[in-house]
Order: C-alpha cells, then structure tokens, then sequence
C-alpha cells in the first residue's frame, strides 16, 4: 500500500505545501502552515465529458428579477427594492452592532408574509435564537431554525422539501466543508463553504444570506473573494453605545451602491428611521465654536450631520496628537496642511480633535469645507452663526470645488429652517436658504475671523 505523503496548508492563504515551513512561501505569514488530514486530498473528479459552449446575443430578452419585500423599508431601501430570488448577499458588522436581530426581523417578516425562510445558527443554540425571537415580538413567526456548522447537513436537510425563499447564514466564518481542509474561519473553509451555499442558492432561487465577521480594521474577514462570490455586500456600521445604525451597502449587482439604511435599536429591535435628518444635529440654544453642520449625501438622501472640533495649545517641542472619529484621518492631515500653506493658519502647536456627532461616519467628499470650518471656528474660538451649513470639496491649492446634489442639500437644509450656507461658487440659493459662494479657503478662514463673539486664540 502506497505511504500517504503528509501535506501542509497555510491558513492565511490556502496554498498547500509539500514540506512544514516557518514562512508560508506564497502569501509570507509565519506558523500559518498546519499538517492536513487528507480529508479533502481525494476530492471527486468532475466529469470528464465536454460540451460544446453555446453563445447568446447580447440583445436577448431577460425578465426583471423577482424582489421578495423583507418588510423593513430601511433595508429594502438599501438592497434597491427588496431581495433578489437566486442572489448571494454578505451582511457584515462589528460584534454586537445587531446583525443577527436584523436578520432574524428579516426571516420573521418574510416567514409571516407567506414565504418559507429558514435561518441557520452556527454561533449561537437554537434556544438563544428563540428567547431573542420572544424579545422583538416573533415568537410565533413560521421560520425553519437549525443549529448546525456542517455545509453537508445543511443542504441535505434542505434537500429533502422543497427549497426556502431565504436562507439565513450566521455566520459564514463558523462553517465548515468536507470539500476543503483546515478549521473553520480559515480561508479555504470560508472560500469553499460559501461556493457550496452560493451554489445551491442559485440553482433553486433561494435568496442567501450570509454573515461576515470584521477584523479589527473594520474589513470583512476572510478571502477577498468572498466579496466577489456574492452579488450584494452590505455593511451595518454605528457607535454600540449609540442608539442609531447605518446600513451601508458596497456592492450590488441588482441596484444602486452606496446607498443607506438608517436604523434605530430598540426594546423591540431594530426600527427603520424614514427622515434621519434630525438625528444627528444637537439641539442647543446657543452656538459653541468648532460645530459645523453638513448636509451630507448617503446613496440618494440628503442627511445633515454635525461635525465637532476641538484645538488644545500644547507646550513648546511637545508633540501634538491628531484624533478622528467618523471620518478619515488622512483627509484631516491633508486639510490641515492646506489651512496651513493656503491660509497662513498654523495648527503645529495645537491639538486636534475631531469627531461626527451621533456615531456616524462620514465619507462624503464634499464635507471638506465644513470640517474647515469647524477647525477654523475651534482655532478662534469663534461660533459658526446659527442656521449655516456648509459643503464644498477643499483642493490642494485651497480652492472649494463643486459638490454634486447641490439642490438636495440644499432643499433638506431648508427644510430643517437653516437660513444660510456656505457653498462653492456657482451654487444658487433655494426659498428662504441664502447660498454665500466661498471660493477658497482663506475666504472662508477670513469670514469666520469676522464673525463676532470670538477672540482669535492663533
């Protein structure tokens, strides 16, 4: 009988390796080698009959896919009108950010509404699903539930009725296949177990759902080409400690990207928020220097969000610190050189805070000119006047770009009874809203240098 020739694969990157070594050669991660088993070194061979590829014409008539409503308006709003039958979908988020609840709504609403769902557990026991079912009022909800981390168990249990309009996964990262090696969480495992329930979805339109775990950078765990896998990959992003939740979606293949859910957390679970506008701005009666408000763009909706910032004079040859939340450290680096260079305002001996109120994170470009003013109103200590916002992308030579979805903004910071904005050039005013056009920088630094009630600290 032939020796059976040990093998070693990385569980970093999957590659398979003759010999143990320190370094995986491929990817370069150290002790990620592991000894296999030879569980999946004798996998099935595919067919060995070829047949002849057929070509269609680009102009064939393909019928608009089927969308079954999931019952939260916030996440039919983010998938771009409800799921799609046969389509892959990758909801990722931090631990304890509600992604579970969120899913759980999802498969009630959709078991209530007529249509099989089935939710599979691989994290949890099925009795934890359910007392959480009892807390958000889905006790009696028709939704198959199972405990499993086997990918064979789970499709040959589906095998035997007929298939479910949903298929909940929580979480991929639990999962395990006898096609690949390795423990579960590894990148074959990931890779090979989501194949198979990606596989099966498209071959008896079932809508997939799977769970993605987030390293500590806020990426999704695992392969890359889990992302490529799927058709839709959304992510839920907010503060724990802050009632509100964002439901971001990055890629679809069946509607817009980048567009948002807004979501509060109650007693109840999760509950849409239709008009977010509001719930980022602080209620106060009097301005305070470094707040700026700007109508941000998620997807299609206009959002008004105030950012804070704070300037604290540090002792001679200290080295100042720079902190962000909610918007990307970088940019404010960038920002800061050109108030500098531009504008002859030196933040080298200051600190610098920054911060998006309410827990959300920003990514709009346009947002340049407000986090400009609130740095430059925190530096005077000079209040930006009540009723402003502010919107403009900020160059490297200190000129305010255009932003798009000009009237958008506009139109919602009316609504909300802001007076005046601060815009690039060419922007009209809109009703009662007066639109001052900035054009550059040190316009802007020499407005709020004006402004009364302020004493430059610089």
């Amino acid at each position: 009988m032939a020796r059976l020739q040990a093998r070693f694969v990385c569980t970093a990157c999957g590659s398979v390796q003759p010999r143990w070594a320190g370094q995986c050669p491929d990817c370069g991660a150290w002790n990620s080698l592991v000894r296999a088993d030879g569980v999946a070194s004798a996998r099935r061979k595919q067919g060995t009959g070829e047949r002849a590829l057929s070509f269609q014409p680009l102009s064939a008539q393909t019928p608009m896919p089927a969308r079954l409503l999931t019952g939260l308006s916030e996440l039919d709003r983010a998938l771009g009108g409800g799921l799609v039958a046969g389509s892959a979908l990758l909801l990722a988020g931090e631990p304890g950010i509600g992604k579970s609840t969120l899913l759980l709504q999802m498969a009630g609403r959709i078991a209530q509404s007529g249509h099989p769902a089935a939710y599979v557990s691989g994290e949890e026991a099925p009795d934890q699903v359910r007392l959480r079912a009892c807390r958000i009022g889905l006790a009696h909800a028709p939704v198959a539930l199972a405990g499993a981390t086997s990918v064979a168990e789970i499709l040959a249990a589906l095998a035997a009725g007929p298939p479910p309009a949903l298929l909940v996964v929580d979480s991929i990262q639990t999962m395990y296949s006898s096609e690949a090696e390795g423990a579960p969480g590894t990148v074959s495992q990931v890779r090979a177990s989501a194949m198979e329930l990606v596989r099966f979805a498209k071959a008896n339109g079932t809508a997939l759902v799977l769970v993605g775990h987030v390293t500590k950078d806020g990426q999704i765990a695992g392969p890359r080409a889990l992302e490529h896998m799927v058709d839709t990959v959304l992510s839920f992003e907010g503060e724990r400690t802050h009632r509100f939740r964002l439901l971001r979606c990055i890629k679809n293949r069946f509607g817009p990207t980048d567009e948002v859910g807004v979501f509060a957390m109650t007693g109840e679970g999760l509950a849409g928020v239709s008009d977010p506008s509001g719930l980022f701005l602080t209620d106060r009666a009097m301005p305070v220097s470094g707040s700026a408000v700007f109508p941000a763009m998620e997807g299609t909706r206009p959002m008004l969000v105030e950012l804070e910032a704070l300037t604290v004079r540090v002792p001679t040859g200290a080295t100042p610190r720079r902190a962000v939340v909610g918007w990307d450290g970088g940019r404010l680096a960038m920002l800061l050189a050109v108030l500098e260079a531009r504008a002859g305002l030196g933040f080298g001996g200051h600190e610098v805070y920054l911060s998006a109120a309410g827990g959300i994170r920003v990514s709009d470009p346009a947002a340049d000119l407000a986090v400009a003013g609130a740095l430059v109103s925190a530096l005077f200590d000079s209040p930006i006047p009540a009723g402003t916002v502010l919107f403009g992308e900020v160059a490297l030579s200190g000129e305010v770009r255009a932003a798009p979805h000009a009237a958008l903004r506009l139109k919602e910071a009316e609504k909300l009874g802001f007076r005046r904005a601060l815009v690039p050039e060419g922007v009209a005013g809109l009703g009662r809203l007066r639109a001052e056009p900035v054009p550059s920088v040190a316009d802007l630094v020499g407005r709020l240098r004006a402004g009364r009630g302020g004493r430059a600290r610089a």
